[in-house]
């Protein structure tokens, strides 16, 4: 790539706040975006020149009304892993689990501890979605010890990695994104639970190639409606489903959506404007 291959793709936000600036990194997230900073009061997006729509970008934007504007600026090559280490803040759920870089000091070791290199991926912890995803995990240990699970919309594998080092007998890691599931499978490497987690790139038809104990999706809400079908043909009878990655406003919709396909609602959480549904089949 020569040195102007990408933008910068700034968000004005009036008024800024962190949890606007978050919700629409999350919505952004959808668009082939590389990395994302937060520098009040805009957000800033970087994306290859080639991947780039303006149209793709407005629509994404047009239902919120704190969006100022937008502008797209070609930058020069720039230190991408420097940009997440600015932003990247470790989790840590319950004194259990803790998501950290290797930057991160002062971290307490917990039960089970995850060691993370993103390499522009999405998945460095929507700390909302992620935090509940990992809760609701530790509430079902029993269900994923010694089971088959799936990790759709992988990420940086942090959801995949905690299934295998909480006694998963195999872990089928999934991302739409190339680049995520390269990082899914470094970082499953980097954790030394390479060998039970096995990382893909493509979509829910990707299930079809067996069932599973425990599925994990933590994506956008359309993403899910569309595919839960194939998530619910994909989980043996008893199976756990856990949904994240949306609204508490969107959870009727899947709550619903759930139901009509046979599921059983086995429990919710919420964290700040985010949700997180828990079903058994």
């Amino acid at each position: 790539m020569n040195s102007f291959d990408y933008l910068e793709v700034s968000v004005k936000l009036n008024p800024f706040t962190e949890e606007m600036a978050e919700i629409l990194t999350a919505e952004l997230s959808e668009l082939p975006f590389d990395s994302f900073v937060t520098e009040e009061p805009f957000l800033k997006c970087y994306i290859q020149t080639t991947d780039y729509k303006a149209s793709d970008v407005k629509v994404v934007l047009s239902g919120y009304p704190a969006v100022e504007g937008f502008t797209a600026t070609p930058v020069q090559g720039r230190n991408w892993n420097q940009a997440w280490e600015d932003s990247f803040q470790p989790i840590v759920v319950d004194g259990t689990v803790t998501v950290k870089a290797p930057f991160n000091a002062d971290v307490p070791r917990t039960r089970f501890n995850i060691l993370i290199d993103p390499q522009m991926a999405f998945g460095t912890g929507y700390h909302h979605t992620t935090y509940m995803m990992m809760q609701r995990m530790l509430g079902i240990e029993a269900a994923i010890k010694g089971s088959s699970v799936v990790d759709m919309g992988c990420g940086t594998a942090i959801l995949a990695i905690l299934a295998a080092k909480m006694g998963a007998r195999k872990v089928f890691a999934v991302d739409i994104d190339a680049v995520a599931a390269r990082s899914a499978w470094g970082n499953a490497r980097w954790n030394r639970v390479g060998t039970r987690v096995e990382t893909a790139c493509g979509d829910a038809s990707l299930l079809q190639m067996g069932t599973y104990d425990v599925l994990l999706a933590n994506i956008h809400r359309n993403i899910i409606l569309e595919d839960l079908p194939t998530y619910v043909r994909s989980l043996r009878r008893g199976g756990h489903l856990l949904l994240s990655g949306f609204f508490t406003a969107d959870a009727p919709a899947l709550y619903e959506a759930a139901l009509s396909l046979g599921l059983s609602w086995a429990g919710e959480s919420a964290r700040e404007g985010w949700a997180c549904l828990e079903f058994i089949k």
